[in-house]
């Protein structure tokens, strides 16, 4: 059985958000996979507190052994909570737009409690990082209005850049596979066209995630 984890980081309507409509035709396509364990961690949904000092003084009186305020027990709880999804996992999906040139604040928040030395890397005795989540494998679905992947717009674009740099790069996770829809606001006379095109890709990954994990 593989363990699958679904992020999903936009809280808009699949009517009206293209990467929510990407993570519908994903567990859809996975329902009733019987070699498929499939959950879900919706970031808008989890009580996430952002990363601040709170979690800096949590982890201060844990390290003296002392007690936690109320806020400060929230966090480590919602911490402890998201590192454990990532650690049940066999392969995560993120599902997420880019808003703003980078990712809602709510997924990286989520990134914020998983990126931590000790649990997604360390530090050789040379300096040098070492991913410590190398036995999971991550797949990558996400929607932009605009143009991004033109040599003059790449540098822009701060979400799928960002999270591949952290999940494949910090975390060691390998990328199997990528989705992006982009340029249905830029190009709206061709809007119906480029989500439908990039919905059966969707399709096609959580197909292709079935037969992987039946041969795994």
């Amino acid at each position: 059985m593989t363990n699958v984890l679904v992020v999903k980081a936009n809280n808009r309507p699949a009517s009206q958000g293209v990467s929510s409509k990407m993570y519908e035709v994903f567990m859809d396509a996975v329902k009733g996979a019987e070699n498929l364990n499939v959950t879900t961690y919706d970031v808008f949904e989890e009580n996430t507190p952002y990363f601040g000092q709170e979690v800096f003084d949590a982890y201060g009186k844990l390290a003296q052994g002392q007690e936690l305020n109320e806020a400060e027990a929230a966090v480590m709880a919602a911490q402890t909570k998201a590192r454990q999804a990532i650690t049940d996992a066999d392969v995560v999906v993120f599902a997420f737009p880019l808003w703003n040139l980078t990712i809602p604040a709510k997924l990286q928040t989520f990134i914020d409690y998983t990126y931590g030395a000790g649990f997604s890397f360390k530090y050789n005795e040379n300096g040098q990082l070492v991913s410590l989540l190398t036995d999971k494998k991550a797949i990558i679905l996400n929607a932009r209005g605009g143009i991004y992947s033109t040599p003059e717009t790449s540098g822009m674009e701060m979400a799928v850049n960002y999270i591949k740099s952290v999940v494949g790069g910090v975390y060691g996770m390998e990328i199997i596979d990528e989705v992006i829809i982009e340029g249905h606001n830029a190009m709206s006379d061709k809007a119906e066209e480029i989500k439908a095109a990039g919905f059966a890709a969707v399709k096609e990954v959580a197909e292709r995630l079935t037969k992987v994990a039946v041969n795994a």
